[in-house]
């Protein structure tokens, strides 16, 4: 006579796709990102999944070097935006990651969508990119994706990507001299060539001529826009 298996126990049908018996090997995920909310509810729709699990989080480039280091994921869920409103900090995180740990697979998961944002990420070793208001069957895709090593970019990120790529060249802060960006620093703080001049020690002619270097470099012709393109690289 045929055993009955309980409903409790009895095995699950397998997912669309995938062979009876087929298991997907676990992916470990590190989630990074300032928001504890944010990572709150991350962790609940990846857990979900049978082979996604999240062994560690973070808020900060300190802690998630730490949390990578003694966890060894497969994939961080990165958000560039960390404890500052600059992008900067997040990028360089990416690209300590990629050099550090060539093993882990740095997904960035983030709010904010440009062109040269998107190639800045690919350029730090970041493998995929993907906006916030994906829905949970992109997110998960892109995560398994990235975990094999492969690319994955939502449609928005990849037509950015291309946009960028076929953009004319952005201005760079390594074009500054650090006194150049120094000034800058204080352009953006409002002040004039004269009190520049004061705070630095220099003249306020010799900071006058910082300043228009500093315009033309930057290829705008109002300190207004310089200080819009500083905030654009994470000058200030």
């Amino acid at each position: 006579m045929a055993t009955l298996v309980p409903r409790s126990v009895r095995p699950s049908e397998p997912p669309p796709g995938r062979r009876p018996g087929e298991l997907r090997p676990v992916v470990d995920i590190v989630l990074v990102d300032d928001h504890a909310i944010v990572r709150q509810g991350l962790r609940s729709i990846l857990e979900r999944e049978d082979d996604l699990r999240v062994v560690g989080e973070a808020a900060t480039v300190p802690e998630t070097m730490a949390v990578v280091a003694r966890t060894r994921p497969r994939v961080v869920v990165l958000d560039l935006k960390l404890s500052t409103s600059s992008d900067a900090e997040g990028l360089q995180l990416c690209q300590t990651l990629s050099s550090t740990h060539p093993e882990v697979s740095v997904l960035v998961f983030t709010t904010f969508l440009d062109e040269q944002l998107v190639l800045q990420a690919v350029r730090a070793g970041a493998r995929g990119y993907v906006v916030k208001d994906v829905d949970t069957t992109g997110l998960v895709r892109a995560i398994r994706d990235v975990s094999r090593g492969e690319s994955a970019f939502d449609a928005r990120s990849a037509s950015a990507m291309v946009r960028g790529l076929n953009a004319p060249p952005q201005p760079s802060v390594s074009q500054l001299t650090s006194r150049e960006a120094e000034v800058l620093r204080l352009l953006a703080r409002g002040l004039s060539n004269r009190d520049i001049g004061q705070r630095l020690y220099i003249s306020e002619t010799t900071a006058k001529f910082h300043v228009g270097n500093i315009l033309r470099k930057l290829g705008v012709s109002r300190r207004a826009e310089a200080v819009y393109a500083a905030s654009k690289m994470g000058v200030i």
